[in-house]
């Protein structure tokens, strides 16, 4: 009961739990799910160890959606594999933020709030 009656403390606990971010990504590949209505969904990963954590198929093309629960997302090295190997369209790298920016000429930091408007929001 403590921390809930200082919730400063409490947001700064609920941040720091080491599960947050797999507690994130869970969320945002719900609500992609939901939003996006794709066509298929698949999760991809080597045995190298790169991987995506979200590969959507609509309409014919393969998607990407990274959850990163970070400030400033960055291009990873999983990312420009699965963009090559899968033949992505793009990613989304949706994250808590609130400015959409490129990180690579396919692959964008994206705003929780974009998802608002399904795949259009994800994938302008």
């Amino acid at each position: 009961m403590w921390c809930i009656s200082k919730p400063q403390i409490l947001c700064l606990s609920l941040y720091s739990f080491t599960k947050c971010g797999a507690s994130w990504e869970g969320y945002i590949i719900e609500e992609t799910l939901r939003v996006g209505e794709p066509d298929a969904a698949y999760f991809w990963a080597t045995h190298q160890g790169a991987g995506i954590d979200l590969v959507l198929q609509k309409a014919g093309r393969l998607y990407g959606v990274e959850c990163k629960r970070v400030d400033a997302p960055t291009l990873t090295r999983s990312m420009r594999i699965a963009l090559a190997d899968l033949e992505l369209e793009r990613i989304a790298v949706v994250y808590p933020g609130t400015k959409r920016f490129a990180l690579h000429e396919r692959v964008e930091a994206v705003p929780l709030a974009a998802m608002v408007d399904g795949m259009k929001g994800l994938f302008p």
